[in-house]
C-alpha cells in the first residue's frame, strides 16, 4: 500500500555546498491495514518523513509510492486530492476551529471533495465515529469546552472521515498528560483495526510506541528496526 524507495532529504545551508543531510537511503514498505510507529530523538527528521509519505514535502531523492502511483508524478491539484481523499493527518495540535461545533470540525475536510456522499450519510458516519470514541454527548460543543484529550480524539476522528488509506500522526499525545495519552495511543491502535486504515505514528514516546505495533527508530538519518522490538 504505501512503498519508500531509496529516499533522501537534504536542506540547503549556508556555507555547506552539500547541504544538511535529515533523511538517507530509506526503505520502507507497509501493506494496507499494517502499523508502525517511528521514534528517535528531537530533530532526527521525524517529522520530515512523515511529511513526505504524507505529500507535504519532496524527497530530494527517491520515490513515495501510495497504492503502486508514484507522488513525484502528480501535479500539485492531484497531490491536493491524494491529501483529501487517501491520507489523513493528526497532528501535536489539534487545529480544530474554535467557532465551530465538534461535528463541524470533523466534517470540515469532506466540503473540499465535489463528489462527496451525501450530507446525511457523512453525518452519520462523523456522528458513529464520535460516539465510538466517547463523545457522543459533544456534538454541538465548540473546542473550548473540551479537554485536550477530547480535542484530540476529535482531530484522529476528522482525519477518518474522508476514508483514508494512510492515517499518519506527527506526535499525537505530545501535549497530553498521561491518562489522556493512554487514551489516544489505545484509540489509534483500535481504529487501525476497525477501520483498517495504515497507520504511521511519530513520537517520542516508547509507551505509545508499544501500543501501536511494529517500531522502527531514526537516527542520524537512517531508519532501522528497533533493537529489542
Amino acid at each position: 500500500m504505501l512503498e519508500l524507495v531509496h529516499v533522501a532529504k537534504t536542506y540547503p545551508s549556508p556555507g555547506n555546498e552539500s547541504g544538511v543531510c535529515v533523511l538517507k537511503d530509506i526503505d520502507l514498505k507497509l501493506d494496507e491495514g499494517e502499523s508502525l510507529t517511528i521514534v528517535g530523538p528531537s530533530g532526527s527528521g521525524k517529522s520530515t518523513l512523515l511529511n513526505i509519505i504524507g505529500a507535504l514535502d519532496c524527497p530530494t531523492q527517491g520515490r513515495v509510492l501510495l497504492g503502486g502511483q508514484d507522488l513525484a508524478a502528480l501535479n500539485e491539484t492531484e497531490l491536493a486530492r491524494i491529501r483529501n481523499k487517501q491520507i489523513g493527518f493528526v497532528f501535536q495540535l489539534h487545529h480544530l476551529l474554535p467557532q465551530c461545533t465538534v461535528l463541524e470540525n470533523v466534517l470540515v475536510p469532506t466540503l473540499a471533495d465535489k463528489e462527496r456522499p451525501p450530507a446525511r450519510e457523512l453525518r452519520e458516519r462523523a456522528t458513529n465515529l464520535l460516539e465510538r470514541v466517547g463523545l457522543k454527548d459533544f456534538l454541538l460543543h465548540r473546542p473550548g469546552e473540551l479537554s485536550g484529550g477530547q480535542r484530540q480524539r476529535v482531530a484522529v476522528v476528522r482525519a477518518l472521515i474522508n476514508r483514508p488509506k494512510l492515517l499518519l500522526a506527527d506526535e499525537p499525545t505530545g501535549s497530553l498528560d498521561r491518562d489522556a495519552s493512554e487514551n489516544i495511543g489505545d484509540l489509534l491502535a483500535e481504529l487501525n483495526a476497525s477501520e483498517e486504515v495504515t497507520l504511521i505514528v511519530v513520537t517520542h514516546s516508547l509507551k505509545l510506541a508499544e501500543r501501536i505495533g511494529q517500531v522502527m527508530e531514526l537516527a542520524n538519518g537512517l531508519l532501522t528496526s528497533r533493537s529489542g522490538a
